[in-house]
């Protein structure tokens, strides 16, 4: 057990008031700076939105010219002609085709074995008028088809 002499504490030395706001300005400073950051940081992701859906538009942009440039991927046809179209029997022409984005290619009525190319032709010598249709075949199973007649007289 201590020992007391009955004596009353001593008094406490008086704060300032500037101590005793102390503890308030420190909150204040507090909830502040949490406040800063708080916006800081809203504006850091908010400007990471807006560059991730620019970059995502000029993306979209992007695609839609190569596609308007290479094709979107399905068949197409860059030609499909003859030098005549109008023959005397006995006479030849070449018939030239060009197509994209195929696996393989057919002529029908055949006359030589095609292949997919951007630009081929082919001599072909009809004895009466006749209806050329290629058609174009992909990797999916898609195909298209075009049709030229020559006409023999």
């Amino acid at each position: 057990m201590a020992l007391t002499d009955g004596s009353p504490e001593p008094p406490r030395p008086r704060r300032s008031p500037l101590q005793a706001l102390l503890p308030y300005t420190t909150i204040v400073l507090i909830i502040a700076a949490l406040y800063v950051a708080w916006v800081f940081y809203s504006r850091y992701e908010s400007n990471k939105r807006a560059e991730q859906a620019l970059a995502a538009k000029e993306e979209a942009q992007r695609k839609r010219v190569i596609d308007e440039v290479y094709g979107s991927g399905e068949i197409r046809f860059q030609n499909f002609s003859a030098d005549n179209g109008s023959l005397r029997r006995g006479e030849t022409t070449e018939l030239c085709y060009g197509v994209e984005n195929a696996t393989s290619v057919k002529l029908d009525p055949p006359v030589e074995a095609i292949k997919p190319m951007y630009h081929h032709c082919i001599e072909v010598a009809p004895k009466k008028t006749t209806t050329y249709t290629i058609t174009a075949f992909d990797a999916k199973g898609n195909h298209k088809s075009l049709s030229l007649t020559i006409q023999v007289r």
